[in-house]
């Protein structure tokens, strides 16, 4: 089995580092436009085996996608990361013409993968990616969802003092600082819901700071985050790879599925070998509901600038 990761950057190494100490293919591809860079940090990786005790084979290369062919699953997390100040809807431009190039590439040589889109505004470019390959909708993936739902779990155990893998949480809508939806109402600590350990008030402080999450680190370190979006694509592909059936909220097509239609959201479903299997379609308030076709409008005029540039 071998599993492609395009982007040796920050997110893309971590994301290939995780694939292979959880060895979840025989042959993890790492694939960068820089000449060198991710054969270097494949190198640096693999010296690593004998440390950790892993066996996959992790090999970089320059732009070479013949290298990448029969890959089962591709991750695309190239395109520019954020800079302080920098909104998501503003890499539209310049991530769309890279996303765009990259998945042509990827299904000349992987028709059959399953693609997890991480590069940003990743709701757009999930749906963009879906359009350019042609491919099913149940195979292109965006990863917004594990990351946004892996933040509001932190936030959470944070005020709780709780251990985070305690609890049930999901953020669904856009993938966006002012567009995602931490479902507050339904998150569980060991069954119990946390609104009976938390006041509205703090359950507020918990929305907002899950919400600008990306941002918050994005203005610590300069850059956006990285080990956590890895991560987030790494247990994606695990829970593919493995059939693992595994619930994990994600950007995927809707048809439909909470009144929307033509458009990638994050909302709960099912991984497993066929890709997202099943959308989970919860039992909304009339807020979040609304909150959820607000989310949408605003994901909506971002994809129109594919349009509108005639990128498709």
């Amino acid at each position: 089995m071998k599993i492609t990761v395009v982007g040796a950057g920050n997110v893309g190494a971590t994301c290939a580092n995780d694939i292979a100490r959880k060895e979840l293919a025989q042959e993890v591809i790492l694939l960068d436009i820089r000449e060198g860079f991710a054969e270097g940090k494949a190198i640096d990786m693999m010296q690593t085996a004998s440390l950790h005790g892993f066996n996959t084979h992790l090999k970089g290369v320059t732009n070479d996608y013949a290298a990448t062919a029969d890959s089962e699953v591709v991750i695309i997390t190239s395109g520019l990361p954020r800079k302080p100040g920098m909104t998501r809807e503003e890499l539209i431009g310049t991530n769309a013409g890279i996303v765009k190039g990259v998945t042509e590439n990827l299904i000349k040589y992987s028709p059959n993968a399953i693609i997890i889109v991480v590069a940003n505004p990743m709701d757009t470019m999930n749906y963009l990616a879906l359009k350019v390959s042609g491919f099913s909708k149940h195979k292109v993936i965006g990863m917004g969802g594990a990351l946004d739902s892996s933040r509001f779990k932190y936030y959470l155990s944070q005020e709780l003092g709780c251990s985070q893998s305690d609890l049930n949480a999901v953020v669904i809508g856009g993938h966006g600082d002012t567009t995602m939806i931490p479902l507050i109402k339904h998150a569980t600590w060991n069954s119990i819901p946390v609104t009976q350990f938390l006041s509205e008030e703090q359950q507020d402080k918990i929305v907002k700071a899950t919400m600008v999450g990306g941002a918050t680190l994005t203005k610590l370190i300069g850059t956006s985050a990285w080990y956590t979006p890895g991560a987030g694509a790494a247990v994606m592909a695990e829970a593919i790879v493995r059939d693992q059936k595994k619930l994990i909220s994600s950007g995927v097509a809707l048809n439909g599925e909470y009144g929307q239609e033509d458009i990638s959201l994050v909302v709960p479903v099912i991984l497993g070998k066929g890709g997202w299997e099943q959308i989970l379609e919860f039992n909304l308030s009339e807020a979040e509901q609304a909150e959820f076709s607000k989310s949408a409008a605003a994901v909506r005029n971002m994809n129109q600038v594919l349009y509108d540039t005639n990128v498709i």
